[in-house]
């Protein structure tokens, strides 16, 4: 059998074919998945990835994290990160996908033993779908609250407000500004409208994360709104995501556009920008700063989710994902930079206006979207209407992520199962998810619900990332021994082992404010971590025990042998330099769709099949 990825992994780009989806030597034959079904067009699968990749994290932490680590001096060790760490995982998994046509646990054909990677990027992107879609939820209750002529959070004289409150538009702000509005006196710190509406009104905070209190109604409300929004968007699959997609990911860039002409005209506008650019050199030899670039394109990108495998495998067997690893990884990397100059040009203005430096207002995280940049759009006229387009924007770039998040879980449950009942009734496998994930959602929306979700962004999704990933890369590159990756062997595991060690060395307690997570809850945290990466070695374990063999060496080399039904999903693409090495009869299971079966047949015939070092069968003619 060739290797990983197909024509589009081992061919290099001038030897892809130039029609993507057309059968090369097949005129007017497309190599089309009916069964399984297939993406409308390339743009969609572009367009889907894009909103899988560029999502919240753009908005709300890459500039955070460029004017911490240098300014401008820190695009330089982002995109070197981009080219040597984002690019290539990108691909591989493009490649891995759209080879196989399977979802995160159907590839591991490609060696069995390993097929715990996929239930891990199952495990965690449950646990991301979980608390993303609350984040979406938030976005849609600002959206909702912000159709008013004065948006809530404007001023103190609210039930919810307290003493300390003081809001930048209130009648004695001139006489605050004086003192320069960072302390009231000695002892006590300003604290906006917007802050306290966010934590007295709409989280209504509980002093700790074991207390969850009651459940916010609104939340839960707008909670259901947000997963039938994602349900009906995926109600057909690929076929309804695919064109809802055309807006849902290009229209944020619409909104982003608005708001960046808008936030240029604004005075400070510039300070702010400065601020987020300013090259501090000194910091490019920090080793910090290079684990932040890393990291930040590792997580942006969404590698190791089995989102970018899974989108992939509804590609045609012949498309030229070379390419759209490329323009999408770049997209993501320069949507992150645009998306520094809007909210920097929105916080600049807002610093001039209060009198204090930029530093005092910027944020990252839910503290930017929900509190600093809302009580910027209330300094602007028509407030409600740019409040209504930022958080739009963030509804819409939360649920490009989401699709791909619920998608992954149901093809992979799909694809495992397999027969012609589950493929018929996909829509209500869609279905139960959404309501699974509705119903783990109700606990992030009770009074201590931020709490929760922080602990699960923190720790769910990240150093469990980079070690499926580097388990992922080695499976891959030396496990499955193909030598046509040679060039790659030494180069590609590289990247997520430096991630992993500085994710490891940076590591501090979780805390939210002033809120310290107590051990207990820490715990909680690493055992969410945990149980993702415990996949991995449990389904080898279970592997190498119910493999043949006399020995323990024997049934590991079984165990990671690639599967007789590894390969391309469709039977025309087995031949060639991907004939398999093993009678036609096991392959009954394969969607046959003959194309010149004679020819199919001499090709098969002629392909000479050599052994890998693992002794898995690739054919003669591969090659990178």
């Amino acid at each position: 059998m060739g290797p990983v990825g197909g024509e589009s992994l081992v061919d290099t780009p001038h030897n892809i074919s130039p029609q993507n989806g057309a059968v090369p030597g097949e005129r007017g034959k497309q190599d089309k998945s009916v069964k399984r079904g297939n993406w409308g067009n390339q743009i969609e699968f572009v367009l889907t990835s894009v909103g899988y990749a560029v999502g919240l994290g753009n908005v709300w932490r890459f500039p955070y994290l460029c004017y911490r680590n240098g300014g401008g001096a820190f695009m330089f060790p982002y995109f070197i990160m981009l080219v040597f760490c984002g690019i290539p995982l990108f691909f591989m998994e493009l490649s891995f996908g759209q080879f196989a046509s399977q979802g995160c646990l159907g590839v591991w054909r490609v060696s069995p033993m390993f097929k715990g990677v996929g239930y891990g990027m199952m495990v965690v992107s449950t646990y991301i779908g979980i608390y993303y879609n609350v984040v979406i939820c938030i976005a849609f209750y600002y959206f909702f609250v912000s159709m008013t002529r004065v948006l809530p959070w404007t001023y103190c004289s609210n039930a919810w407000n307290t003493p300390d409150c003081t809001g930048v538009l209130d009648r004695n702000l001139s006489s605050r500004a004086a003192l320069n509005l960072t302390l009231l006196n000695d002892t006590q710190k300003r604290t906006s409208p917007s802050e306290e509406y966010w934590r007295r009104y709409v989280l209504d905070l509980s002093d700790d994360i074991g207390n969850l209190g009651e459940v916010r109604l609104p939340l839960l409300g707008c909670l259901g709104v947000s997963w039938v929004v994602v349900f009906l968007c995926l109600i057909k699959g690929v076929k309804s995501s695919g064109k809802v997609v055309y807006f849902t990911a290009t229209f944020p860039y619409v909104v982003l556009t608005i708001l960046f002409v808008r936030g240029i005209t604004l005075e400070g506008a510039l300070t702010g920008i400065m601020y987020y650019l300013t090259p501090q050199w000194d910091k490019i030899l920090d080793a910090k700063v290079w684990g932040d670039a890393a990291s930040q394109i590792f997580y942006s990108l969404g590698c190791a989710w089995g989102g970018l495998i899974t989108m992939a495998s509804y590609n045609k067997f012949h498309n030229n994902c070379y390419r759209d690893s490329i323009i999408i990884s770049i997209t993501n990397c320069a949507t992150s930079v645009y998306a520094g100059f809007v909210i920097f040009s929105i916080l600049g203005f807002m610093a001039n206006h209060l009198g204090v430096d930029v530093s005092n207002v910027a944020d990252h995280g839910p503290g930017l979207a929900f509190v600093a940049y809302p009580e910027a759009l209330t300094l602007l006229p028509i407030s409600p209407l740019w409040s209504i387009l930022f958080f739009f924007m963030l509804i819409l770039l939360g649920l490009g992520t989401q699709f791909c998040l619920l998608e992954t879980l149901v093809t992979a449950i799909v694809d495992e199962v397999g027969n012609e009942w589950i493929i018929r009734k996909k829509t209500f496998v869609t279905l139960g998810v959404a309501v699974a994930g509705f119903l783990l959602g109700v606990p992030l929306t009770t009074q201590a619900g931020i709490y929760w979700l922080l602990l699960m962004d923190n720790y769910a999704a990240s150093f469990s990332l980079v070690v499926i990933s580097c388990i992922m890369c080695v499976a891959i590159m030396y496990v499955y021994g193909t030598r046509l990756a040679a060039p790659h062997r030494l180069i590609l595991p590289v990247p997520p082992q430096f991630i992993l060690v500085f994710t490891v060395i940076q590591y501090q307690p979780i805390s939210y404010n002033d809120y310290i997570y107590p051990t207990w809850a820490i715990s909680i945290g690493f055992l969410m971590a945990l149980s993702s990466v415990i996949c991995i070695p449990i389904y080898a374990i279970y592997k190498v025990c119910r493999s043949e063999g006399d020995t323990l060496l024997e049934r590991f080399k079984n165990a990671t042998k690639a599967s007789k039904d590894w390969g391309p999903a469709l039977a025309e693409h087995r031949s060639g330099r991907y004939a398999p090495a093993f009678s036609p009869s096991t392959e009954s299971h394969l969607e046959v769709q003959p194309l010149q079966p004679e020819k199919g047949r001499s090709e098969a015939a002629a392909a000479s099949p050599m052994q890998g070092s693992n002794g898995s069968a690739h054919s003669q003619d591969s090659r990178l």
